[in-house]
């Protein structure tokens, strides 16, 4: 497995997180590192009034072509802010930057993209998902531009159904497929809304040996985490029941609203309600350029479970 310790994370890879907000006492500060190139968020007015400092520090620190700012995320808004996104110094990134992670290559939009451009927080569990895969028919939901999909190929999958709703990022996942030297005659893609999608799998008895399960955030804050809850039982009851005896279910969750033990209660209800059988076989969540502090608990936002379904 990759080792994603802040050290390793320069010899095995060029994209990283490099300042994590709160965990890393520059609360409202995200900076991701992408081979040649910074992108910053300003996510509180705090961070906000620092801007200056803050951006003549990220370029006269570690060698970069340039920063690029993507503040367009609506917690700006809470705190009376614009979205904001730009040049912020040197060279405007390219329409997508190849970064290198664990042996694999991916193209980013870090112009577009989602949050900075890719799930860095990822890159641990994708590399987890290089090992076991062979001979596996494979489902990735939010595929988004194919990281797990290139990781399970790259571990010998005999085929994997990408679903996302975003056509543009499908089309980017095929090209990291192409980037990567993998087969694309074991790929399928589908554009559509992942609960629909699921939905139509199930009702045509379609079945996997592995199910990912990687959503959108579904609730940002406690008070949304009830509806939020509904949305998750949802989905891992559908992939629950299209996961064939001794198949396993890799879940996740990144709304900071949803704590690691109602996630879990939220699993074991779906399987309930499939009638099926699962026991946990391992907890995942984010690398250590995500640093969790002590006095701030919920910079654990990354959740995850194996589940293997044994009836």
């Amino acid at each position: 497995m990759c080792d994603s310790s802040p050290a390793a994370s320069v010899r095995r890879t060029n994209a990283y997180r490099e300042v994590h907000a709160e965990s890393d006492g520059l609360p409202g500060l995200i900076v991701d590192r992408y081979a040649d190139f910074r992108v910053v968020q300003v996510l509180s007015a705090g961070a906000e009034h620092w801007r200056a400092a803050l951006v003549e520090a990220l370029t006269t620190h570690g060698e970069v072509q340039g920063v690029y700012e993507r503040s367009d995320v609506g917690v700006r808004e809470l705190e009376g802010l614009e979205q904001r996104t730009g040049l912020l110094w040197g060279a405007e990134p390219p329409p997508r930057v190849r970064i290198e992670e664990c042996g694999a290559a991916f193209w980013v939009d870090v112009r577009r993209g989602q949050k900075t451009g890719f799930y860095l927080d990822q890159r641990e569990n994708r590399s987890r998902l290089t090992q076991e895969m062979a001979g596996k028919d494979v489902l990735n939901a939010f595929a988004y531009t194919g990281g797990f999909t290139v990781a399970v190929l790259r571990g010998g999958a005999a085929s994997v159904l990408s679903l996302d709703s975003s056509a543009e990022a499908l089309e980017l996942a095929k090209e990291n497929v192409a980037l990567n030297g993998l087969p694309a005659d074991r790929c399928v893609w589908t554009v559509g809304d992942a609960f629909a999608e699921l939905r139509k799998l199930r009702d045509r008895a379609a079945s996997f040996d592995v199910v990912i399960l990687d959503p959108p955030r579904f609730a940002a804050t406690a008070a949304q985490a009830e509806r939020a809850a509904r949305g998750y039982k949802d989905i891992n009851l559908l992939a629950l029941k299209l996961l064939r005896p001794g198949g396993t279910l890799h879940t996740f969750s990144c709304s900071g609203g949803v704590s690691a033990d109602l996630f879990e209660k939220i699993v074991a209800g779906a399987a309930a309600d499939a009638n099926v059988e699962a026991v946990i076989e391992g907890w995942l969540g984010q690398p250590a350029d995500h640093p969790v502090s002590l006095s701030f608990p919920e910079g654990r936002y990354l959740k995850g479970l194996v589940c293997r379904r044994i009836g």
